[in-house]
């Protein structure tokens, strides 16, 4: 079931959240509301389906500028991973099994055999579980291409944010109203990985679709990812640099959680890969050099 008019209820600070979900459709899954957005020609063969995957603590949200470009020549699927953006935001344990089963679920919904893949941050662990269930045959898909994009791939080398250590030490519980973080504490923390020539970029948006029905209260939850991503490296990773289709890495070199030198790494793995920088980016490349990002997606997976 998909619901393109069952809003979250609007009341938004940021119109441009309003025009996003606009834009998408909840469906209900797995026994939860996701959100995505299905967007683009789905009958041209020239190109198979763009699959994105956002990152933490963000959202689909994080291309919406992109979108239009994206999908003038293609379909693109977006989706809001369970405790995101505009998806429910239930107080249970967050696991990247569990995320990859969401994707798996709106895949299918969607009726998407083919695709290039594009992920982002923590993205690129919920694509490194499904590029491994791929592998095993429990992901019933063609995955033509990817592109790999800023994210702790190679977690002992991450600098992690002090924010991000502050959450990691808190419970794996649901944060009290009153100590949750406000939207505006958590745009600043995004401005804070961007390039410091972006510190002016508005990340108020983004911030407020974290924080939207709670979800600044489950960030003690959601970050859980890192310490998964600790201990399943080798899954993760390993599938991430050994799937056979094309690998594109796509990086903002000014990152300062995920480090320039995870993309070299990963390029020295798979030298087969093209290795693309986007200069005067951070963190999140897709934002704040958006032109440089969909000329280097472009080139990865083709207009």
């Amino acid at each position: 079931m998909a619901d393109h008019l069952g809003t979250s209820g609007g009341g938004w600070e940021h119109a441009a959240i309003a025009e996003w979900e606009a834009k998408g459709a909840y469906h209900d899954l797995l026994g939860r509301r996701i959100f995505a957005v299905d967007h683009g020609p789905t009958s041209d063969e020239r190109a198979e389906p763009l699959l994105v995957i956002h990152g933490y603590p963000t959202s689909s949200f994080d291309y919406a500028p992109l979108l239009g470009p994206l999908a003038e020549h293609r379909r693109v699927v977006l989706v809001d991973l369970l405790g995101y953006g505009l998806s429910e935001k239930p107080d249970i344990g967050y696991t990247m099994a569990g995320q990859a089963d969401v994707v798996m679920a709106v895949t299918e919904r969607l009726g998407v055999e083919r695709l290039a893949l594009l992920t982002h941050d923590m993205g690129d662990t919920v694509g490194g579980e499904l590029l491994a269930r791929h592998t095993e045959g429990r992901w019933p898909v063609e995955v033509m291409r990817r592109v790999v994009t800023n994210g702790s791939i190679y977690i002992e080398m991450a600098h992690l944010a002090e924010g991000q250590l502050m959450l990691l030490s808190l419970p794996d519980a649901v944060i009290p109203e009153e100590l949750a973080p406000p939207a505006a504490t958590i745009a600043a923390g995004l401005v804070a990985t961007l390039a410091p020539v972006r510190g002016d970029t508005d990340m108020g948006p983004h911030a407020e679709l974290v924080a939207h029905g709670g979800g600044n209260r489950l960030l003690a939850r959601t970050i859980r990812y890192i310490e998964e991503r600790r201990a399943n490296e080798r899954r993760f990773t390993g599938a991430i640099e050994t799937h056979p289709s094309p690998l594109s890495v796509v990086w903002g070199p000014e990152d300062p959680i995920a480090i320039a030198d995870m993309a070299h790494r990963l390029h020295e793995v798979r030298p087969d890969a093209s290795l693309s920088w986007i200069d005067g980016a951070g963190h999140y490349p897709q934002i704040e050099e958006p032109d440089a990002f969909l000329a280097a997606v472009t080139r990865a997976v083709g207009p």
